[in-house]
C-alpha cells in the first residue's frame, strides 16, 4: 500500500471536518463573537487571562492535550489489529465524535463563565451528577499526574540526553512568557527568540547528557508540576505549552516529508485479526487509541484552562475543533511509521513487547527521516513525546487543582495544589499505579461518553438538537462499558482484586451518571425547566 495515499486521504478528510463540519457545530452552539469571554469577565491575572494570540492558545491547548496518546495508542492498535482499522478510526473518529466532544466542552464552558465539565453537570443535570463526576475525574487525574511523572522521569533515566532539552524549556519559555506579556515585544519576535533558545537545547542536549536516578527526577517533576500549576497561566504553562507545540509541528513535518521524500510502502497487512493479543478489536480497539480519536481528558483542559483564556467565541472552532484534527494528524503519522517499519514476517505481538510503542515510533520515524535527519530521528522522536508528557504533566496538576477547589470547597490554590501533588507523588513513589494504570484506557473513554452526555443535556435544557452528540455519547458508552466488562472478567480470571474492584465502580459510577442523564433526556415527570 502506497503511504502517500494513505496521508493525502487522511489530510483530505480533516480539512472538509474542519472547514466544513465544524461550521455546523458553531451554528448548533451559537458562537457568538460579540460577547464577552470569562477570560475578560472574570480576569485575576493567575487563571483567566485572555491569551495574547489565538495562536499562543492553540499551542497551549493542543500541548495540552497530545501528550503521548496519539503516538503510543495508534502504535499499539496497529501492532494489534492492522493499520487499517486503527487509521479508519482516527480519521473519523476525530472528525465527527472526537472534535464535537472537544468543540463542545470548551464553547459550553466559555458560555458557562469558564466553569468545568463536572460544573456544567450540576446545571445541565442535577448536583448528584457533578459530585460523581468530578470525584470520578479527580482520582483519574491523580492517576495520570503519577504515571505521567513516573514516565517522564524513566524517561530521564534511559535517555538522559533528553534532559536538557525538556527541562531547559522552563526557563526559556518563563523569558517568552515575560516578552509577551510584561515586554510587549511582538509575537513572532519573542516567538523567534523561544524557538532559538530550543534549538541550542536541542544541540546542547546531544553534547551534555544528564544523569541522575529514577526518584531525584521525581522528585524535580513533582516540583515543577507544583509550581507550575499555582504560577499564573501566562508566566509558564501557557508559554512552555506554546513553545512545545512547535516542536511537534517541526517533528510533524519532518515526517511528513520524509514520507513524502521516500514514499515507502506498506507491506504489513491492513487488517491482521479480531482478537489479537487475547483483545477483540470491539471494543478495544477504541479504547487503545483513545487521544488520537477522542479522549475524556481533552474535555479536562477545554473546560479548564482553555475555556479560561478564550478571548473570542469565533476562535474555538481554531482551538476545540482544530487542536483535535491536528491531534489525528500526528496520529496518522504514528501509524505510518509503524505500518512501514514491519513486514507479514514480523511477529507482531513478540515486537510489542520487546520494544515497547515508544521505540516502535522512535524507530519507525528515524527510518522515514533518514534521508535529511541522518540518525538523529530517533532522538528527536523521543525528546518530542517526553516533552509533550510534561504539559500533559503539568496542566493536569492545575486541573486537579481547580476540581479539588470545586469538590472539597478549598479556596487556597497553595493548599489545593499541595494535596494533588501529595496524592500523585505518593501513588508514584509506591509504584501502586501500575495496579490501576491498566483500567485507564476505558476510564478515559468513558469521561468522553459522559462528557458527550453532559453536552447533549446542556443542549437539550436549550432547547437545541442533540443529534451530533447524543449519539457519539451512546457509541462511546457502550464501547466503554463493554470494555470494562471484558477486563473485569479478565481481571475475575486472574484473581486481581485491585482492578476488579476499580472497573465495578467505574461502571457503577457510570450507571448513575446515565441515570440522572436519561431524566433529563428523556424527561417524563421531570420538567426541564429550570
Amino acid at each position: 500500500m502506497n503511504s502517500l495515499v494513505i496521508l493525502f486521504a487522511a489530510l483530505i478528510i480533516f480539512f472538509w471536518g474542519y472547514n466544513f463540519f465544524a461550521r455546523k457545530l458553531e451554528r448548533l452552539w451559537q458562537v457568538d463573537p460579540k460577547k464577552s469571554t470569562p477570560a475578560y469577565a472574570k480576569y485575576d491575572s493567575v487563571d483567566y487571562i485572555p491569551a495574547k494570540n489565538w495562536l499562543v492558545l492553540f499551542g497551549h491547548h493542543f500541548s495540552s492535550i497530545s501528550g503521548a496518546g496519539p503516538i503510543i495508542g495508534p502504535v499499539m492498535a496497529v501492532m494489534l489489529w492492522g493499520w487499517l482499522p486503527a487509521l479508519l478510526w482516527v480519521i473519523f473518529g476525530a472528525v465527527f465524535i472526537g472534535g464535537v466532544h472537544d468543540f463542545g466542552s470548551l464553547i459550553v464552558s466559555v458560555k458557562e463563565g469558564g466553569g468545568s465539565v463536572a460544573d456544567i453537570a450540576s446545571h445541565a443535570i442535577s448536583r448528584r451528577a457533578k459530585i460523581i463526576f468530578s470525584l470520578f475525574v479527580w482520582l483519574a487525574l491523580i492517576l495520570v499526574i503519577a504515571v505521567f511523572a513516573y514516565l517522564c522521569a524513566e524517561t530521564f533515566v534511559k535517555e538522559p540526553k533528553i534532559v536538557l532539552p525538556s527541562l531547559g524549556l522552563i526557563p526559556v519559555s518563563m523569558l517568552v512568557g515575560y516578552l509577551l506579556y510584561q515586554a510587549r515585544v511582538n509575537t513572532l519576535l519573542a516567538t523567534l527568540l523561544g524557538l532559538a533558545g530550543l534549538g541550542v537545547l536541542l544541540f546542547l542536549g546531544n553534547l551534555v547528557p544528564v544523569n541522575a536516578g529514577l526518584f531525584f527526577w521525581l522528585a524535580v517533576l513533582f516540583a515543577y508540576a507544583y509550581f507550575a500549576s499555582i504560577l499564573p497561566v501566562n508566566v509558564l504553562l501557557q508559554p512552555r505549552d506554546y513553545l512545545s507545540s512547535f516542536l511537534l509541528f517541526l517533528g510533524v513535518g519532518a515526517g511528513f516529508l520524509g514520507i513524502f521524500l521516500t514514499n515507502p510502502r506498506i507491506s504489513l497487512p491492513a487488517f491482521t485479526e479480531w482478537k489479537a493479543g487475547g483483545q477483540e478489536l470491539w471494543p478495544m480497539l477504541f479504547v487503545t487509541v483513545a487521544c488520537g480519536a477522542v479522549s475524556g481528558f481533552h474535555a479536562l483542559i477545554s473546560s479548564g484552562t482553555s475555556s479560561k483564556q478564550l478571548s473570542n467565541q469565533k476562535l474555538a472552532r481554531r482551538i476545540g475543533y482544530g487542536a483535535m484534527i491536528a491531534e489525528g494528524v500526528v496520529a496518522v503519522l504514528a501509524i505510518i511509521v509503524t505500518a512501514v517499519l514491519f513486514t507479514p514476517q514480523d511477529d507482531l505481538g513478540a515486537k510489542l513487547k520487546s520494544l515497547t510503542p515508544i521505540r516502535i515510533y522512535a524507530q519507525g520515524y528515524a527510518l522515514v527521516t533518514d534521508k535529511f535527519l541522518h540518525g538523529h530521528g530517533a532522538f528527536i522522536a523521543i525528546t518530542i513525546l517526553n516533552a509533550f508528557i510534561l504539559t500533559t504533566l503539568d496542566t493536569a496538576t492545575r486541573i486537579s487543582r481547580y476540581l479539588s477547589e470545586e469538590l472539597f470547597l478549598l479556596k487556597n490554590r497553595f493548599f489545593s495544589t499541595a494535596l494533588v501533588v501529595a496524592c500523585g507523588a505518593a501513588l508514584a513513589f509506591s509504584g501502586k499505579w501500575m495496579k490501576i494504570w491498566p483500567a485507564f484506557g476505558a476510564s478515559n473513554q468513558l469521561v468522553a461518553a459522559l462528557t458527550l452526555f453532559v453536552l447533549s443535556c446542556w443542549l437539550i435544557s436549550k432547547k437545541r438538537s442533540a443529534k451530533f452528540t447524543l449519539w457519539a455519547a451512546c457509541f462511546m458508552l457502550l464501547t466503554s462499558i463493554a470494555a470494562l466488562l471484558l477486563q473485569s472478567r479478565n481481571y475475575f480470571m486472574s484473581r486481581d482484586w485491585v482492578l476488579l474492584a476499580t472497573a465495578v465502580l467505574m461502571l457503577a459510577a457510570a450507571g448513575v451518571m446515565c441515570y440522572e442523564a436519561v431524566k433529563v433526556i428523556f424527561p417524563g415527570k421531570r420538567s426541564l425547566a429550570r
